[in-house]
């Protein structure tokens, strides 16, 4: 069969809501045959089939900061991280409900909340809930928590509250997962997932490209996650922060990245694919090709690490042929001074230097 032919098949087979054998997610991610405009066209079949050429904005907010008991060595929140990050505990209710407003006018399709720590006691679960419900009842936005393991006990509170979605990270494949953590295992971040489904609440779940694992690793990931049946895929790319333990590989060409987006779109077709951290640093000057598997990204930043502005990012969106999908301000936001030029990772506009966020200390 003929590269042209294998196009073709791709896009036909993941139509039907069909996968690509192990044999053709190999290709697709490693074979020098597989020319990335082919696959670019073949990933945007079932794109376009689902979503048109509309693109979901995301707006996170780092909720606490470090404060974590867990070994993820991605993460400059984790216990033995030696990143330069301040440390809060989580912030107040007004100033979350203030940030959640502030995305609302951004443009964001949804509001993401993430909190560092193993995972929240019902306690906490139960205030999260209440801040949910007040964001709920004031604005028209989809609102997604990041909270790390969680019960089915915690996992209703929040459900009851109208959470949409749980976002838990499976990360890598269970084949390299002891790799990168050993405060637990995958089968804890799997089981968190099932928790969400069960009570209700969609699982977000992802992973984080650079960090050592193989093209195998990649496959395995996607299918896992096309098993479990999640309807919203964050593609992260390693953020290298000074101080964690698992740093960048080497391995995130531009290429590489929109091949393992074309992946995971043919692997899962009709999910939300978002293009996540390390976007504007390891895709650079081909962000905008993203948009032909992805449907879905990130604005102004990533937890620790700031990202390109929200101006910025709907002038791409617009400036390839594509639609923001999102609350009415968003026009505002476009017209909005764009932010420092450049694309490399940053913080506070500085461009082709990463710098970890200095956030500030806990509300009184």
């Amino acid at each position: 069969m003929s590269a042209l032919e294998t196009y073709a098949t791709l896009a036909e087979t993941s139509l039907r809501g069909e996968a690509p054998t192990a044999a053709q997610s190999l290709w697709i991610l490693d074979s020098p045959e597989a020319d990335l405009p082919g696959l670019l066209q073949a990933a945007f079949a079932p794109r376009k089939a689902h979503f048109g050429r509309k693109v979901m904005v995301h707006v996170l907010n780092n909720v606490q900061n470090g404060l974590c008991p867990e070994d993820c060595g991605y993460c400059s929140q984790n216990k033995d991280s030696k990143s330069a990050i301040r440390k809060y505990a989580m912030k107040s209710d007004d100033e979350i409900l203030k940030e959640a407003a502030a995305a609302v006018n951004a443009g964001a399709s949804r509001y993401c909340m993430a909190l560092s720590g193993r995972g929240p006691t019902l306690e906490r679960a139960r205030r999260l809930g209440e801040i949910v419900k007040k964001i709920k009842s004031r604005h028209r936005i989809e609102v997604c928590l990041s909270i790390g393991l969680l019960g089915e006990e915690h996992a209703r509170i929040l459900a009851d509250a109208g959470l949409d979605r749980l976002n838990h990270n499976l990360n890598t494949s269970r084949s390299h997962y002891d790799e990168i953590c050993s405060t637990h295992d995958y089968d804890d971040r799997v089981n968190t997932l099932k928790a969400a489904k069960k009570c209700g609440i969609e699982p977000c779940s992802g992973l984080i490209m650079g960090m050592g694992e193989t093209s195998e690793d990649l496959v395995e990931l996607a299918f896992e996650l096309r098993g479990l049946e999640v309807p919203s895929i964050p593609v992260n790319f390693l953020i290298p922060i000074e101080g964690n333990q698992v740093t960048h590989d080497g391995s995130l060409r531009p290429e590489r990245c929109l091949r393992a987006l074309c992946l995971m779109r043919l692997v899962n077709p009709s999910a939300e694919i978002r293009i996540a951290g390390g976007r504007e640093g390891h895709l650079r000057s081909l962000q905008a090709l993203g948009l032909y598997p992805a449907n879905s990204l990130f604005v102004e930043g990533y937890l620790t690490t700031r990202g390109d502005a929200a101006a910025d990012t709907y002038r791409m969106i617009e400036d390839a042929g594509f639609e923001v999908e999102g609350n009415p301000d968003w026009r505002e936001a476009r017209e909005a001074r764009p932010g420092p030029a450049g694309s490399d990772f940053r913080l506070d506009g500085d461009a082709n230097l990463l710098k970890p966020e200095v956030a500030r200390p806990p509300a009184a």
